[in-house]
C-alpha cells in the first residue's frame, strides 16, 4: 500500500500545479495528515456517487480516498440511524479548503474562528500555520465535536474546540482578524459582524433558497457593517440554524390541481435554470423568497414554485423536445413570470459570472448587488 505520506506530498504537488494553493499554506497541508481526521467509513464523492468505503475492508482503497481531491461525507442525517438520506457532515474537497483558506488570507498572528469543525482537518491546518492558541473553532453536534476534538489531539494540534451554536459565533476570543465558515448559509448572522474586528474577513459558503450556492469574501467596515464579492461557485452542507422547511403543498393548494391557476405558456424550459448552477444564482438573488421542487411527469419533469409567505405558487411543465412549455399560476404573484424576468436580466447582463455579484450585510439584513453596491438586486433579507 502507497505510505499516507506519498499521497499527501502528491495531493500538495497536484494543487500547487492546479493554482489552488498558495505557497504560504503549503506547508500546512504537507504537514497534516487529511486520513487521521477520516472515520472508518467513509462516502466519497467519486464520479458523481457517494461511495462507501471502510478501512477496514479495503485499506488501501480508503486510504487513497483520503488524499484523492473530492469531498467525503463522513455522516448521514445529524447521526440518526437508519437509511441514508441528507448528509450532515464532511470533509471539504481539498481544492476547495485550499481555495477558502487563501480567501481567506490568514497570517501569522491573527486570531481565527471557524464555524463548523466537521473532521477537524480544517481546523488542524489553521492551527499548523498560526498557533494552536489563535484558532478557535465551533461545532453545533457533540459526536462530531467529540471526535474532531480527539483527531486535533492525535495529530499534535489543540486549537480551542467548541461545541456550540455557529449562528451565534464565539464571543469569549473576539474580536477576530478572521472568520471562516465550513457550512453554507442563506443570512450571515450578525453575531459574525460584531466578533470580527474592523478591517477583518469573513469567508463564507452562501446558498440562497432558490438554489445555487458561491463562495462570499467580506470586509468589515468600522460601522459595524460588511461588504464584498463572490469569489467562487460553491457546494456545502447547510447551517442547521438555518435549514428550510417549505409548507406543504396543500396549503398552497387545498383543492385540486390545478385549482383556480391560470394558463399561460413560456419558451423557457425550466430544466435551462435548473441544470445550470450559475443560472439559479443569479436568479435567487433576484428572487429570494422562491424556491421550486421537481417531481417526475411522464418523459420530463414538473417544476413547482412556491413563496416563502404561503401566497402564491405556480407550475412549469419540462418536457423533452418540445418548443414551449405549460404554465400554470396562482395567487397575487406569477412566480414563474418572475423567475423567467430574473433570468431574462442575467442574460441580458452578459451572464455575469459569481465575481461580478456582491453582499452587502448589516446587523438587520443583507443585499445582494451587480457590480457595485448601488447596484441592489431583489435579495434584501431582514435578520432573524
Amino acid at each position: 500500500m502507497t505510505a499516507p505520506e506519498a499521497l499527501r506530498a502528491a495531493l500538495v504537488t497536484a494543487l500547487t500545479d492546479s493554482g489552488a494553493l498558495t505557497a504560504d499554506w503549503a506547508r500546512a497541508f504537507a504537514a497534516v495528515p487529511r486520513h487521521e481526521f477520516l472515520p472508518a467509513t467513509i462516502w466519497a464523492d467519486e464520479n458523481g456517487g457517494d461511495t462507501e468505503c471502510s478501512r477496514t475492508v479495503d485499506p488501501e482503497q480508503w486510504m487513497r480516498l483520503a488524499y484523492s481531491d473530492v469531498p467525503i461525507v463522513t455522516q448521514w442525517d445529524d447521526g440518526s440511524e437508519g437509511d441514508r438520506s441528507t448528509p450532515t457532515s464532511s470533509a471539504s474537497m481539498p481544492t476547495m479548503v485550499a481555495e477558502m483558506l487563501s480567501d481567506l488570507d490568514a497570517h501569522p498572528g491573527h486570531r481565527v474562528l471557524e464555524v463548523g469543525t466537521g473532521t477537524g482537518y480544517n481546523a488542524a491546518l489553521l492551527a499548523h500555520r498560526l498557533g494552536d492558541a489563535n484558532v478557535s473553532t465551533v461545532e453545533v453536534d457533540p459526536q462530531v465535536t467529540t471526535a474532531a476534538r480527539a483527531a486535533l489531539e492525535r495529530a499534535g494540534y489543540i486549537p480551542e474546540v467548541v461545541c456550540g451554536d455557529g449562528a451565534l459565533g464565539w464571543g469569549v476570543r473576539a474580536p477576530y482578524d478572521r472568520l471562516i465558515s465550513t457550512v453554507s448559509l442563506r443570512d450571515i448572522p450578525p453575531a459574525w459582524l460584531s466578533q470580527t474586528r474592523p478591517g477583518g474577513v469573513i469567508v463564507s459558503p452562501v446558498s440562497p433558497l432558490l438554489g445555487g450556492g458561491a463562495i462570499v469574501r467580506l470586509t468589515v467596515h468600522g460601522d459595524g457593517t460588511a461588504s464584498g464579492r463572490f469569489t467562487r461557485s460553491a457546494a456545502f452542507m447547510m447551517l442547521r440554524q438555518q435549514r428550510y422547511e417549505g409548507a406543504p403543498v396543500d396549503d398552497y393548494l387545498p383543492d385540486e390541481w390545478p385549482g383556480d391557476a391560470e394558463q399561460s405558456w413560456t419558451k423557457l424550459d425550466p430544466e435551462a435554470i435548473g441544470d445550470d448552477w450559475l443560472a439559479q444564482f443569479a436568479c435567487a438573488l433576484d428572487l429570494p423568497d422562491v424556491y421550486y421542487r421537481r417531481n417526475l411527469f411522464g418523459g420530463g419533469w414538473t417544476w413547482w414554485l412556491f413563496d416563502t409567505a404561503v401566497t402564491s405558487w405556480a407550475t412549469v411543465d419540462s418536457a423533452p423536445g418540445e418548443s414551449q412549455y405549460e404554465v400554470r399560476q396562482s395567487g397575487p404573484r406569477r412566480l414563474w413570470d418572475e423567475l423567467e424576468a430574473a433570468h431574462d436580466r442575467w442574460t441580458a447582463a452578459g451572464r455575469p459570472g459569481y465575481e461580478r455579484y456582491g453582499l452587502t450585510v448589516t446587523a438587520t439584513g443583507q443585499t445582494a448587488w451587480l457590480d457595485e453596491p448601488t447596484n441592489p438586486l431583489g435579495w434584501s433579507t431582514l435578520a432573524t
